[in-house]
């Protein structure tokens, strides 16, 4: 059997779902999705030297260094391989559905899922009329990780202009988002082939609004209850993805869910409980293949 992974080269989740295909004999070859290049004439797709036609399936693991609109292109183009006969883990067509945040926020919502009080809107006015009445708000770019690009708007006479200055970056569709408290903690719950696998919490360090681990966030363990259980299983299976990591926090209010990542707690499950999200989708792509 021979499975590629497409990802960083040199990324800890990248190689260690690599590692694992080498060690059971089904592949491992790394590929980014920059080195692919799409000959329609000649029918082939073609990566490092290899017809990716060749392969017996792909894990889809990260897309690219940075994200942006360019996504849902390699995506489609990866569903066009897909439509062929060549199994991805997960789909590119079910990415697509999650891939911007915006994307993935109307779904959830068509679903009933808690989430914060989110506005999307291009009009300046519209956003800070929004701000002055709900408060401190989250600016969310439609495309990033990590909380990359996110910054804290506030009621005031400088809010106009900071909205601008947004617009001008490139951010034409203002995602806004009412500023909860965490309480110093979120949470991921993770989720193989729609069971769940485990889950960690994401614990800030005081010195940051956020508690992604690049604004000094550590790993904690953490173990859900069954009603939060329950709202990230419902989140997930809107996706219907092979991996998935759900992001729920606890306020004052409620449960609340911010997101379903399809890249996300390979490591923060790892280091928190010792399970290895690798080994085990590895695992799940190769069982599936010898059914199919």
């Amino acid at each position: 059997m021979n499975i590629a992974v497409i990802g960083l080269k040199g990324a800890w989740s990248t190689e260690s779902l690599a590692q694992h295909l080498r060690a059971k004999e089904a592949g491992g070859q790394v590929i980014e999705m920059s080195e692919i290049a799409f000959d329609f004439h000649g029918g082939r797709a073609n990566a490092q030297g290899t017809d990716l036609r060749r392969f017996d399936g792909i894990i889809i693991k990260k897309m690219g260094r940075s994200y942006s609109p360019r996504l849902l292109d390699e995506l489609d183009l990866l569903s066009h391989l897909e439509r062929q006969g060549l199994p991805f883990f997960s789909s590119p067509e079910k990415l697509r559905n999650m891939i911007s945040r915006l994307g993935c926020t109307i779904r959830l919502q068509e679903a009933g899922i808690p989430m914060p009080e989110t506005l999307v809107t291009e009009s300046v006015d519209e956003a800070a009329s929004w701000i002055e009445n709900i408060g401190p708000v989250v600016f969310k770019p439609l495309y990033s990780t990590k909380a990359r690009g996110m910054q804290i708007l506030s009621p005031g006479p400088e809010l106009t202009d900071q909205l601008k200055v947004i617009v001008a970056s490139g951010e034409e569709i203002l995602y806004l988002q009412k500023v909860v408290d965490l309480q110093g903690q979120d949470h991921g719950l993770v989720f193989l082939n729609g069971a769940h696998v485990g889950a960690y919490s994401r614990c800030g360090d005081g010195n940051s609004w956020n508690t992604t681990t690049v604004s000094g966030g550590k790993y904690r363990p953490y173990e859900p209850d069954p009603s939060i259980l329950a709202i990230a299983d419902k989140a997930q299976k809107v996706f219907g993805l092979d991996f998935s990591s759900v992001d729920v926090a606890i306020t004052p209010e409620g449960p609340i869910v911010f997101e379903v990542s399809a890249f996300g707690g390979y490591r923060g499950l790892y280091e928190t409980t010792g399970i290895d999200a690798s080994d085990r989708l590895t695992d799940h792509v190769m069982e599936s293949i010898q059914k199919s």
